[in-house]
């Protein structure tokens, strides 16, 4: 019963992402990987941009902490809008969180449309249920300068 329970739990994260997002360590199930999730991040962002570029390390670094202090209650997706697989295999390698397939070009435009983005990068929140918190994720992040108890605070209430 309680596998039950959890996989209905987590079907709004393959409904969104697909069965698989893939990691530095190659595929994983989608519901595997974000079983625990609290808070899920879909970074809309692409090699080619400069913002990302700066951007990028800045969330990785935030990522890494929200991770060390919350593990897997956090997720971060990438969401590519390069135009190449072997440009978001480049980018992709600089980061220490899963990503959307290159392949699924449909999903990703879904997932801009859905979430409205304008623009990259662009960094969404998710609530565990899959509802938005912020669409203004880079801001979030931005402000709580490296204060993640602040960042977590924010993004968990």
């Amino acid at each position: 019963m309680a596998t039950a329970a959890a996989a209905t739990a987590t079907s709004h994260w393959t409904e969104l992402f697909g069965d698989e997002l893939v990691t530095a360590d190659g595929p994983v199930a989608t519901r595997t990987l974000l079983a625990d999730a609290e808070v899920v991040g879909v970074y809309f962002s692409a090699h080619w941009c400069p913002p990302c570029r700066v951007l990028t390390p800045e969330l990785s670094t935030a990522y890494e902490e929200l991770r060390e202090a919350h593990g897997t209650r956090v997720e971060l997706v990438f969401v590519s809008s390069d135009h190449e697989k072997a440009q978001f295999d480049a980018y992709f390698a600089e980061m220490p969180f899963a990503a959307l397939p290159f392949e699924q070009r449909a999903r990703k435009q879904a997932l801009s449309e859905r979430f409205r983005v304008p623009c990259v990068p662009t960094l969404v929140f998710l609530d565990a249920h899959g509802d938005v918190v912020t669409r203004d994720g880079e801001a979030v992040v931005r402000n709580a300068a490296g204060d993640m108890a602040e960042l977590w605070t924010y993004l968990t209430t």
